[in-house]
């Protein structure tokens, strides 16, 4: 009897501990990327702490100032500020993106399959929207100055400025320090090598010449 009781106190406490398991603490203050270490890590190498000034934390970027939409077939611009302009985000798991659009511009489906990102309008009105997977509904809402979306990770999502007259601004924040973004048409019609049309025209139910079409046009980054 002492043994069963034993047993399930065991079981127990191994359940709780499950229950209230997270991610662990930072074990230090901060671990600033080195960037040009030949060492490669899921991640960045730490700099020397002793090395770490405070231009480490710090960048110029200017994202008050609007960015250039006009040079975009989307009509938009996303200015992403991620470890690899700000080291000091290494291990932080968080970055930040400024979005401009057009009229009529968007920033088209596209995935971060790193991060989930939040969305605040800070000019204009955008319609946003996200797709679930299989059954794949469809969540999307019209969205105003000082408005707030969120996009789940690794979710299809875009953003589109429905305004023929008038551009649009955004700030997102992501919790990744590298979030990735992966543009669903650039990836599926410009990866190189080409995926086969073979492939292509089968999944999306279309000739092959459509395909062929669709792959010899530039799919243009919109993401600086």
């Amino acid at each position: 009897m002492a043994a069963s009781y034993f047993l399930l106190a065991a079981f127990l406490a191994m359940v709780t501990s499950q229950a209230i398991a997270s991610d662990p603490g930072p074990l230090q203050d901060f671990c600033v990327a080195d960037i040009h270490s030949p060492v490669k890590v899921n991640g960045f190498v730490c700099k020397d702490p002793m090395a770490v000034n405070a231009d480490d934390f710090f960048k110029a970027a200017n994202l008050d100032k609007p960015m250039d939409t006009k040079k975009s077939k989307v009509g938009s611009n996303v200015t992403l500020i991620n470890v690899m302009q700000l080291p000091g985000l290494n291990t932080l798991g968080i970055s930040l993106a400024r979005i401009d659009y057009a009229p009529l511009g968007q920033n088209p489906p596209h995935t971060h399959p790193r991060a989930t990102e939040i969305l605040t309008v800070l000019e204009g009105t955008l319609y946003v929207g996200f797709v679930t997977s299989n059954p794949n509904k469809l969540f999307a809402k019209v969205l105003n100055k000082g408005d707030v979306f969120v996009f789940p990770q690794g979710l299809i999502h875009f953003q589109f400025n429905p305004v023929y007259d008038k551009p649009a601004v955004a700030i997102a924040a992501l919790s990744s320090q590298n979030p990735g973004a992966i543009t669903i048409a650039n990836a599926v019609f410009g990866s190189k090598p080409p995926i086969s049309d073979d492939v292509l025209a089968k999944a999306f139910q279309v000739q092959k010449g459509t395909i062929d079409w669709l792959q010899a046009q530039f799919w243009e980054n919109n993401h600086n």
